[in-house]
């Protein structure tokens, strides 16, 4: 299916999606879906390696520790 075709249906949902229409639009929302899940995990990690390094700063500050 082109991607014409798949626009041209989006603009008009008054018809049923043929199969192959619905297999389209069902591996465009995972694409989307697999990137906003990689992208977020991404954000989790450098959040959680930023967290770790203040930690590891207070304690060294804390307690007097050189790095």
């Amino acid at each position: 299916m082109s991607a014409e075709e798949l626009k041209s249906y989006r603009l008009n949902s008054m018809e049923e999606p043929t199969d192959e229409m619905l297999e389209a639009i069902m591996l465009g929302v995972q694409e989307t879906a697999r990137k906003t899940t990689a992208k977020a995990k991404a954000e989790l990690d450098r959040r959680f390696e930023e967290a770790k390094r203040q930690i590891k700063e207070y304690r060294q500050q804390s307690h007097g520790m050189q790095p």
